[in-house]
C-alpha cells in the first residue's frame, strides 16, 4: 500500500486552472520538495491535502483512505499535520503554551472538567501532566529550553518559525507538511531549521511533504522533488534530475541563451518520468 499518494489533482477558481492533473507519491519516511515559482499552485496543493480547499477532481490518498471531502480536523486526527507561510500564533501565550495548543486532539478533558481540576490526581490534572511531558520533548528537539516561558510574541522571527514547527510535531503527524519553513530567514536560521528537519525525520520517523524556494535547502535535503510551473508538473526525480531539467531552469531564469543552452551529465526526467 502506498504510503500518501496524489492522483489526478485539479483545482479550479472561476475560470482559472490553479492545478492541472497533479499525479505523485510520497514513500514512508521520504522528504518530499515541491518547487515552482510564484503562482506554480504549490500552497493550493497544500490546501488541498489538508482539505482546506476541497479539489474540483482527483484523489488525496493517505494510508489507503481518500481524504477528499473530509474536513481538516479530521485529516489532522488521520496523522498530517502543517504549519503555513505566515506564522500564526498567540502573541500573548508562551513557548510551551503555544506548542501545547497542538495537543487539543488528544486532550478528553471537557470544559468542565479542564476547568475544575481539583489537583494534579485528578483525570484532568494527570491528562494536563501527560501532554506537558510531550511538549517537554518537542521543547529539548528542538532546544527551545530558553525561551518556553517568554511570550512568543517579543521572540526572534527564526525562534518563532521553530515554536510553530513545534505546534505541527505536538499532533504526532506521520506526515508533516511543511510550507516555506526557512521563508525569511537569514544563512544561520536556514541551516539550523535543515538540522532540525532532518531530526525530525531521523529521530521521529516522520514523513515530510516540504515547499521551499531556497534552491540549495531544497537540493540538499530532498529524496525526491516535483517541480510545478502554472499549476502542471514539469517533472518529478532525485535533486540531481530536477536541478538539470530543461524546463525547470525556464521556469526559474526565463528564455535566453544560456537557458536554452544548459545541459546537464545526468538525464533528466520528463513528467511522465520518461527519460
Amino acid at each position: 500500500m502506498t504510503f500518501f499518494s496524489v492522483s489526478s489533482l485539479s483545482m479550479v477558481f472561476g475560470g482559472l486552472k490553479a492545478l492541472d492533473d497533479i499525479t505523485f507519491d510520497v514513500a514512508q519516511g521520504e522528504v518530499f520538495a515541491i518547487i515552482g515559482p510564484n503562482g506554480a499552485g504549490k500552497t493550493t496543493l497544500f490546501n488541498c491535502i489538508n482539505c482546506i480547499y476541497p479539489p474540483s477532481s482527483g484523489a488525496v490518498v493517505f494510508k489507503g483512505v481518500n481524504l477528499v471531502g473530509k474536513k481538516p480536523d479530521r485529516v489532522a486526527r488521520a496523522g498530517i499535520a502543517r504549519t503555513f507561510q505566515n506564522i500564526e500564533l498567540f502573541d500573548r501565550m508562551n513557548t510551551m503554551e503555544n506548542i501545547m495548543v497542538g495537543r487539543h486532539l488528544f486532550m478528553k478533558t471537557g470544559l468542565f472538567r479542564g476547568g475544575f481540576m481539583w489537583g494534579k490526581r485528578s483525570f484532568a490534572g494527570k491528562e494536563e501532566q501527560a501532554h506537558r511531558r510531550k511538549v517537554e520533548e518537542i521543547i529539548d528537539l528542538l532546544e527551545l529550553q530558553v525561551v518556553r516561558n517568554s511570550f512568543v510574541g517579543a521572540l526572534p522571527y527564526g525562534t518563532r518559525k521553530k515554536i510553530e514547527l513545534g505546534r505541527a510535531l505536538a499532533a504526532e503527524p506521520e506526515l508533516l507538511l511543511l510550507d516555506e519553513p526557512c521563508a525569511g530567514m537569514n544563512a544561520e536560521e536556514k541551516q539550523d531549521m535543515v538540522f532540525w528537519i532532518k531530526d525530525i525525520q531521523d529521530e521521529l520517523g516522520v514523513t515530510i511533504l516540504l515547499i521551499e524556494h531556497d534552491m540549495s535547502m531544497v537540493m540538499d535535503i530532498s529524496d525526491r522533488i516535483l517541480a510545478l510551473n502554472f499549476g502542471k508538473t514539469i517533472t518529478i526525480g532525485t535533486p540531481d534530475q530536477v536541478r538539470c531539467h530543461p524546463e525547470v531552469l525556464k521556469a526559474y531564469l526565463g528564455e535566453d541563451e544560456q537557458v536554452q543552452d544548459a545541459t546537464c551529465d545526468i538525464q533528466a526526467t520528463d513528467s511522465d518520468g520518461k527519460a
